[in-house]
Order: structure tokens, then sequence, then C-alpha cells
């Protein structure tokens, strides 16, 4: 009987077990949202409502949100966190917050159409398939998967977005891509440039500098049918130019063609083909690939048992200018090309400025200080925006300490108002202890310049904005940083203080309002005394 009743409790304390869980868990909540207050009901939690969703939307018509910040404004080590807040540590990302970098652009007539475009590079991907076609079928290789050209492609977002303002628009997340790719990307093929294929084996010593340069550069495709202009490191960055060398016999630096890019963009001119550093490994991404047979004879190993190659019949009439990996890998610029000249013509045009590329002889302008006086006769420096144009380009070369200006390019589409193209600046950064006054004639001699170009170079001396400063941190970007060595960039703020100063000696001379030119056609500046070079 005792065992019975025991069994008894224990089913009685179950139940009544279960029947307070029952209680606890449904009935009791129940109970509480009867008594409680009408509109307590609701479940506190961050879904929405209709109401909210309506809200939001309102208060998304009213206040746009703004566009995504690129990514070469952030310092590589930063969080989302840091990103989050305020911009005050970023002088770079508050540059470009600034309204003379962030207001609208406006309006530009395209360079190229996406249909005609597409057609042409569908075409070139064609034939590209075809020659490696016959060139495996030849040699018994196995056949490689056929080259698709992909309308995403960076390079060719790159190029369909070129207009007559600028080679790409500021905050551009194409050109953030490009770098990216360009730096990432396998190449599949490596080659000499036309020019240097012309000059192969006809090497003519008495001119000294030939139009595109020292030799030693090479073109590489990528996976994505891009293509690069890659410059190999010639010189140390803690090296100067010798004194005793001659401008147009200087050295090419890869590390001046990446930074002129990041100084062309912190000028907002824009006009600088995007350009990226890399360590390449000549062996697999070079010699292995190339089916240029003279490119393939040029390399050799040196005593050190590094891979080398070099230039046969360079400008400077020497047969043999080597670089050397370590043993394979070597550090280079990639500066991305512009469209095909079938696509896009270009007009090479010479400098009215342009050097003496001799030993002993001097230019008219270097010895005439009323030298622009006669250009402005000229058409079409006569009148337009050719002049400033020159002037703009002339300011970026004294920044980067560049002589080697003797032509410029512009796109043949946009006329005669076009904006020029700041091509080849490896020769720029070479002495950072001199500052060669003679490249800013234009400027000294005509005293003309823009005015969005005078309010970006008064805002950039700035404590705030201070031009030394806003290069390290975008330099920080690329993936050879330190790109330039810190003598380089203080060098930039001396410099850019003397172009200062000479635009004020300038409008002391003529007067703010012959100076300074707004939208005004510059046929009706008048100029009543030159400023004599100092």
């Amino acid at each position: 009987m005792l065992g019975i009743r025991r069994d008894r409790l224990l089913v009685l304390l179950l139940l009544g077990g279960l029947l307070s869980a029952d209680f606890y868990f449904h009935l009791w909540p129940q109970v509480r949202r009867r008594l409680a207050p009408a509109g307590a009901d609701q479940p506190d939690c961050a879904c929405p409502t209709a109401g909210d969703a309506a809200a939001a939307a309102a208060a998304a018509a009213a206040f746009p949100p703004s566009p995504p910040e690129p990514a070469w404004t952030r310092t590589p080590d930063e969080t989302p966190e840091d990103r989050r807040r305020p911009a005050a540590k970023s002088k770079l990302r508050r540059l470009f917050a600034h309204p003379l970098y962030s207001a609208p652009e406006g309006p530009a007539e395209k360079l190229l159409s996406a249909q005609e475009t597409l057609r042409y590079y569908r075409r070139k991907v064609a034939r590209w398939n075809r020659r490696q076609k016959l060139y495996r079928e030849e040699r018994n290789l196995t056949l490689d998967s056929l080259m698709q050209l992909r309308q995403e492609a960076s390079w060719l977002q790159f190029h369909l977005g070129i207009n007559s303002q600028a080679l790409y628009p500021r905050s551009s997340p194409t050109i953030d891509q490009l770098l990216k790719d360009t730096h990432d990307l396998n190449t599949i093929s490596a080659d000499y440039s036309q020019d240097e294929k012309a000059l192969l084996g006809a090497c003519d010593c008495t001119q000294i500098v030939k139009p595109s340069g020292v030799h030693l550069k090479l073109v590489l495709r990528f996976q994505d049918f891009g293509k690069a202009m890659f410059k190999p490191m010639r010189q140390k960055r803690d090296e100067e130019t010798p004194e005793d060398f001659f401008y147009f016999v200087d050295f090419q630096r890869h590390n001046a063609e990446i930074a002129a890019f990041h100084l062309d963009r912190i000028l907002d001119f824009r006009r600088v083909p995007p350009v990226v550093g890399r360590m390449i490994n000549i062996t697999k991404e070079i010699l292995e690939i190339t089916k240029n047979e003279i490119l393939q004879s040029v390399f050799f190993i040196s005593p050190a048992s590094n891979v080398c190659f070099f230039a046969k019949c360079p400008y400077m009439c020497k047969t043999e200018y080597a670089v050397c990996g370590n043993p394979h890998l070597l550090e280079g610029s990639l500066s991305v090309f512009l469209p095909s000249l079938n696509l896009a013509p270009r007009l090479s045009v010479p400098n009215p400025w342009i050097r003496s590329y001799t030993f002993a002889g001097k230019e008219e302008w270097e010895v005439n200080p009323l030298y622009c006086n006669t250009v402005k006769e000229i058409y079409p420096y006569s009148s337009g925006s050719r002049l400033l144009n020159i002037i703009d380009m002339a300011i970026f070369d004294f920044l980067i300490g560049n002589m080697d200006r003797h032509h410029y390019e512009m796109f043949t589409k946009f006329g005669d108002d076009g904006f020029l193209l700041h091509l080849d600046n490896a020769r720029g950064f070479g002495k950072h202890s001199h500052d060669e006054i003679s490249i800013l004639a234009p400027l000294e001699q005509c005293c003309v310049i823009k005015e969005a170009t005078l309010a970006r170079l008064q805002l950039l001396a700035q404590p705030d904005y201070k031009l030394s400063d806003i290069m390290r941190e975008s330099l920080l970007q690329d993936h050879l940083s330190p790109v330039i060595t810190e003598p380089h960039l203080l060098a930039l703020d001396r410099r850019l203080r003397i172009i200062l100063m000479t635009v004020e000696r300038c409008i002391e001379a003529n007067g703010e309002d012959n100076v300074v030119a707004n939208s005004r056609p510059l046929e009706t500046l008048t100029f009543d005394r030159m400023t004599q070079p100092s």
C-alpha cells in the first residue's frame, strides 16, 4: 500500500509541474497583454513598420545619400569604425570633401561611343584568339581557353568614362578597381611598344632624344585583355639625379610615374592615366610568356645569379642598359593604356616652351622674357583655353621637377580647347634639393592662371590641407609605398610657395583681373607688363 501511495504522489507532482509550465509560458503572457495599456503590445524590435518605411523614404528623398567614398582616400590600416568617425585625421578625405573638389562637375561630352567601342574590342579579341591558336598549333602546344571580352572590365569602363573634362570623374569607383586589377591580374603577354619596334636596329646617334623617351619599357597585357606600360626600377629612391646629367639623359624613374599620378589627382587635373606600382616576376611574367624573339634574346643571368634584361639600341646609342631582378622579382610602374588611336585619335603638339635638346643650344623663350607675346599671336594660343592648359602643365611639371615636356598630346575629338594629357612623367622627382625655376617660364612670362587652379593651389598651401601631408597619405595606397622619399615630399611645399609667389608678383604687376582667368575668353585679357624671370 505504501508503494502505491508513493506512485500517486509522483504523478501528482508531475502533473502540477506541467500545469505550472503551461500557465507561465502560455496563459500568463496572454493575461499581461490584455491588462497592458493600449499601444504597449507592440514588440520592441528593429523591424520597421509601414509608417517607419514611409518616413524613411521621405527622408531619403529630402537628403540623398552621399556618393561612396573612393577606396584610395582611406589609409591602409583604417577600420570600418575609423571610417564612421569624423574625418579629422585624414587630410586627404577632408580635401576631397572640400567644395572645390566636391562640387558637381556638370555634363560633359564622352570620348567614345559604347557600341562602337565594344565592336572594336570584340574584333581585337577575336584576332587575338586566332593568333594564339595558330601560334600554339605551330608549336604543338596545348590550346588555352579562348579570351572573352567582359563589358564590366575595369580598363574598358575607364575608356568609356573619359569625357571632355578629364580622364575620369571624381570619386570614380572604376579607378579604384582598375588600380587593383592592374596590380593583381596575371599577365598573358609581354612585348615592346610599337615605337620601340620601329627603332630596333635603327639607332640614329645624330639625335640625342627621340619623341618617346628612353627604352627599357614593355607593354604587358593582362588576363582581362587590359594593357599597361611597364617601366622597371632604374634608380633607388634615395638617389638624386647627378648634377652633371643633362635633363635629356636622365633616368626614367618608375616611382616618378606613380607619384605623378597621385599628384595630378590631388591637383584635380585628372590628366594622367592611372598608374600603380607592382612587383613583377620578370621570368614568369615576361620571359616565359613573350613571343618576341628579340625580347627573349636580351635576358641573361648576372654573376650574382639574378635574372636581367636590357634594351637594344636605346636613344643614347648604347647597347646595354640592364636591369635585374632579385633574383626574379623586379619592381616597376604600370601605366594603364589610353584607348586605341583607331578609336580615339590624339594630336601630338610641340610644346611652345620646348627645350633645346643639344648640349649648348638655347630656345628663344630662354633668352627672350617677352616670348609669351609671340606665342599669344599664334592660334590656338591666341584665344580659348589652350594657353591656360599649357600653364597648368607647367605648374604640374615644376612641382615634380620634370624638364622633359617637349610635346603634349590631346584628343582630337574635343577640339582646340580640349584638355592636355600629362603623359610620360618618369623624369620627374629627380632632384629634391633643386627647384628648376625655368620650368615655370610659361607662368612667369604670360602672367595668367586659371581661377580654379589658383584656388586649389592656395588651398593646398594651408596647414589643414598641406600638400606634402596629402601626398604622403595618398601614396600610402600604393603597393610600393614609400613611393618617394621625405625630402621629395617637402620639396612639393617649397615649390608650391614659389608658384604662389610668382602669381602674386604677376598680380602686383598686371592686376588680378588680368592674371586670374575665369570663364572669359583669353583674348580679352591684357598684359601691360611681363614679369621678368627671376
